[in-house]
């Protein structure tokens, strides 16, 4: 199993996608993800990628990907065309936020969205030391960081209250891959959200 196979928050979709769905992963990079859902859940999947070297390695591994910039938004996806859309660990890394989540919310039924959360401690505490953080779920120096957002759990929310989306479930991850059970905003590291359209 490879590395990406084995991140926390793919076990935490993977149990919230039903056998047979149609799912669509945005930012799928190789298409880990997909492949895991197909083999375990027997999904329809498709994914949207813009790097050249992932999109190859998702062909290769056999996944449906469409090479696209997702600040484009969805066009070429018809209304409620999916179960499940996906956006791991990416939404920090998108311009256009809002536009983003009513794209997934118009083509999918429900929406998984994971990133990692600034207001972490250790993350917090590297401010406080006078650096940005570097850990796990933030893998990068600020110079060559690909993240454009910088928000917490209690901002996702507010947003979500804001945009009229309704948090279906949370799921909040330390370092370690463990369950986080209080203090959410304070001990989490990674977020894992199922939201949907309030109806």
């Amino acid at each position: 199993m490879s590395a990406a196979q084995d991140r926390p928050d793919f076990d935490v979709i993977a149990g919230w996608v039903q056998s047979g769905e149609r799912v669509l992963d945005l930012g799928c990079g190789d298409g880990s993800l997909l492949r895991r859902l197909i083999e375990t859940r027997g999904v329809r999947g498709c994914g949207v990628e813009i790097d050249d070297e992932s999109v190859l390695a998702s062909v290769r591994a056999g996944i449906n990907v469409i090479q696209s910039n997702l600040e484009d938004g969805l066009a070429g996806f018809t209304d409620a065309a999916f179960d499940h859309v996906v956006l791991s660990r990416t939404l920090q890394t998108v311009r256009h936020t809002q536009d983003i989540l009513n794209e997934m919310l118009r083509v999918g039924r429900e929406v998984v969205v994971s990133f990692p959360n600034f207001a972490y401690w250790k993350n917090r505490l590297a401010v406080l030391d006078g650096h940005m953080p570097v850990s796990e779920d933030l893998p990068y120096q600020w110079y060559d960081s690909p993240n454009v957002r910088f928000f917490t759990l209690v901002d996702f929310e507010n947003l979500c209250e804001a945009m009229g989306i309704v948090i279906r479930d949370r799921q909040v991850l330390d370092e370690a891959g463990r369950r986080v059970t209080e203090e959410h905003n304070f001990l989490g590291s990674l977020a894992v959200y199922r939201i949907s359209r309030r109806k």
